[in-house]
């Protein structure tokens, strides 16, 4: 399962609780292009939204770059919401969870499972300063570590 991009900020801004996986509803051009990595899931974001009572689960803030090989694409937005596939118990525990205060979704990184795009969010909670300080103490802990035991 090669992995075509990386929200790297993810793990350093939010606790992850639960993950998910749920395809795309692409362009057949956007596909082209995230299968050559022109895509950047950097402040992209998970929301529901509601429509004759059935409620979808939606990628926005995602950035897809147009396909070069195209050709020209007038209309075409690199910043549009992009439809989540979830089976109906997905759709409603996620619904159940986010209801929660202070949690939210966030993508993580999008590959190939075989020929499909597949994309991997998480049910997160945001960390506070004091929590990302903590973070950065323990990987400047590890590195030093690490720089001594290759030293040896």
């Amino acid at each position: 399962m090669p992995t075509l991009a990386i929200n790297k900020k993810a793990n350093f801004d939010y606790e992850l609780l639960e993950k998910y996986e749920a395809g795309l509803v692409l362009f057949g051009h956007e596909v082209k292009a995230v299968r050559e990595g022109q895509i950047s899931l950097k402040g992209s974001y998970i929301s529901p939204r509601t429509k004759n009572g059935k409620t979808e689960f939606y990628l926005i803030g995602c950035q897809i770059s147009p396909y070069k090989k195209a050709g020209p694409l007038p209309d075409y937005n690199p910043y549009r919401e992009r439809k989540l596939l979830l089976n109906k118990e997905e759709i409603s525990r996620l619904i159940g969870k986010k209801q929660v205060e202070g949690l939210t979704l966030v993508p993580l990184k999008i590959y190939t499972n075989h020929s499909f795009l597949k994309l991997e969010f998480a049910l997160a909670k945001g960390k506070k300063k004091y929590d990302k300080r903590e973070t950065i103490k323990k990987r400047d802990v590890e590195r030093n570590l690490r720089s001594l035991t290759k030293r040896r």
